[in-house]
């Protein structure tokens, strides 16, 4: 078991939503002339899909699941689900293949191909009513038809536990006063491994503490496994038994094994008692996004001189013809994600801290398209695309203000508190804020709208300043008033940089630590207002499909 002096709160990863994938195919029979015919009086086919799913960081495709074997159909509907755990920052690619099945054999090679598709998890359940439907390929100058996927969260995995418990007449452990007890909750793993999920608060000076309730996700107790144990303390028990609530059977002994083997006549080191115990229902991330809550996500990029002149390669602006500047790994890394779970794919893209033509004046706040009127690029590529040109017509300047695009965003979000969108604003900076007053207010002032801020440092510069906005330890605030959530998220680029140089790897460091908080946060503002997610848009297929090969 991990020790106690091992567990970061901020560091421990919650299990993974489970999401439910459903398959179905349209319209197969163009791949008929490659396959067996079985049937010499059918043109039937007995079609299966194969999912494989491909590491991060790697280029590798390892098989995931097969669905059942559907015999005498162009059109099936395949009751075998494939289950997968789902990772909001994470880019998950899968790739799915059909197979028309025309022997006996287990080795898929063996059978005749009939199409594939490829997609990341979050673009299915991105999609409207968590429904995908893509035109399988593969086949050179065929049709191969269509293949439809729908995403369902797993019920179980909603469920909150809510408990409070006490202790008594525990061993005394300070020299000069009593204990500083608290709990530690530990998940046991299927290795036999054990993962921290949960620590108390420390009551000061006591031998017999009463902790305040708490809150915490059933998987991240028991990962769906309502009978594997938890470790808390030195004591064991497991979700069973705590949800049968406060009872003779719930009062555990706190046993310590070094004092048992040395004293014959030792009983316990105190007990502790579940005083409540309750399990309800939450509305989770991907219920707001399959009731149609779209991600608006907005970059702003600092054009400041500290970031050397972009001709030059030791700039952070550099464009070289082999690899991308770390401007453009930390746009693509976290906007390939996001942009799953926006349905125009149009992202508005500024500029912050360069002179600008016509007249050279310096802008806080400049489209990278140079369309003042409209400043979204259509896509993530769109987005790099603009930058890079916009790097050959302004001039590096300065100061680094935040300040104005976070305000600009805001103005936005504020115009959407219906829980129809979520705004993220991406900010990509080299160096200390010039106006950390005025971009204190500004966190302060977005904290109460839709919104949250990614904030990511590129290059060696020191970023201690930074952590004042990053809310996880102490909440900014600005003129007396304290941010009502915690919505800016700040990392230094060069933490997440891989030592051999694999740049997807890098990238996927990256977007792992700085997008785990969103669904969080997104959930916080739904619930300060009483917004409950929409019913889930219709799955009914669209009347009319116009397919181009």
């Amino acid at each position: 078991m991990a020790s106690i002096e091992e567990f970061d709160p901020l560091n421990t990863s919650v299990p993974a939503t489970k999401i439910e994938v459903t398959v179905s195919c349209r319209r197969m029979a163009g791949g008929l002339i490659y396959t067996k015919i079985i049937d010499c009086f059918s043109l039937s086919l007995f079609p299966v899909v194969v999912l494989y799913v491909q590491g991060i960081g790697t280029k590798e495709w390892r098989e995931f699941g097969r669905t059942e074997v559907i015999e005498n159909t162009l059109n099936p509907d395949f009751v075998r689900k494939f289950v997968l755990d789902y990772f909001f920052e994470e880019k998950q690619n899968l790739r799915f293949d059909v197979y028309n099945v025309d022997s006996r054999s287990s080795n898929i090679s063996k059978h005749s191909f009939l199409g594939q598709t490829f997609c990341t998890l979050g673009e299915i359940i991105g999609s409207a009513g968590a429904r995908l439907e893509r035109v399988l390929s593969g086949i050179p100058g065929k049709k191969c038809g269509n293949i439809i996927f729908t995403a369902e969260e797993l019920s179980n995995c909603r469920d909150i536990a809510t408990m409070q418990l006490c202790a008594n007449k525990l061993d005394k452990k300070d020299f000069f006063g009593k204990s500083d007890p608290f709990l530690v909750f530990y998940r046991s793993n299927e290795d036999g491994t054990f993962t921290i999920c949960h620590k108390t608060e420390v009551i000061k000076n006591t031998l017999n503490p009463v902790w305040q309730p708490f809150t915490i996700p059933v998987r991240a107790l028991c990962n769906g496994d309502y009978d594997s144990h938890d470790f808390i303390g030195e004591f064991t028990t497991s979700y069973r038994e705590l949800s049968r609530g406060q009872s003779q059977f719930n009062v555990y002994e706190v046993l310590n094994p070094k004092k048992k083997g040395r004293k014959k006549k030792y009983v316990n080191s105190g007990t502790v008692t579940l005083l409540s115990f309750k399990v309800e229902s939450e509305y989770t991330f991907v219920d707001f996004i399959r009731g149609g809550t779209q991600l608006n996500f907005t970059v702003a990029i600092d054009f400041t001189a500290s970031n050397g002149n972009p001709a030059q390669p030791t700039s952070l602006h550099y464009m070289s013809p082999y690899q991308m500047n770390a401007y453009a790994m930390a746009l693509k890394a976290v906007g390939e994600i996001i942009q799953d779970y926006d349905s125009d794919k149009l992202f508005p893209a500024y500029g912050f801290g360069a002179k600008i033509p016509p007249d050279g004046k310096v802008s806080h706040a400049f489209p990278l398209n140079t369309d003042c009127e409209n400043a979204n690029c259509v896509a993530i590529e769109g987005v790099l695309e603009a930058y890079y040109e916009c790097l050959r017509t302004v001039q590096l300047y300065g100061p680094t203000n935040f300040a104005p695009v976070i305000n600009q965003v805001a103005q936005c979000a504020a115009d959407v508190t219906d829980g129809s969108q979520y705004f993220v604003l991406l900010m990509i900076t080299d160096g200390v804020i010039s106006d950390m007053v005025q971009t204190k207010e500004a966190v302060v002032n977005a904290s109460s709208l839709p919104m949250s801020i990614i904030i990511v440092g590129v290059g060696p510069a020191e970023f201690d300043a930074m952590e004042e906005l990053d809310g996880d330890e102490v909440r900014v605030s600005s003129k007396g008033r304290a941010a009502e959530r915690d919505i800016v998220q700040f990392v230094p680029f060069r933490d997440y940089i891989d030592r051999s140089g694999n740049q997807v790897l890098s990238m996927a460091r990256l977007a792992k630590d700085v997008l785990a908080e969103i669904p969080e946060q997104l959930l916080s503002f739904m619930k300060s207002r009483g917004i409950e997610p929409r019913p889930a848009l219709s799955n009914s297929p669209a009347t009319h499909i116009t397919v181009h090969l």
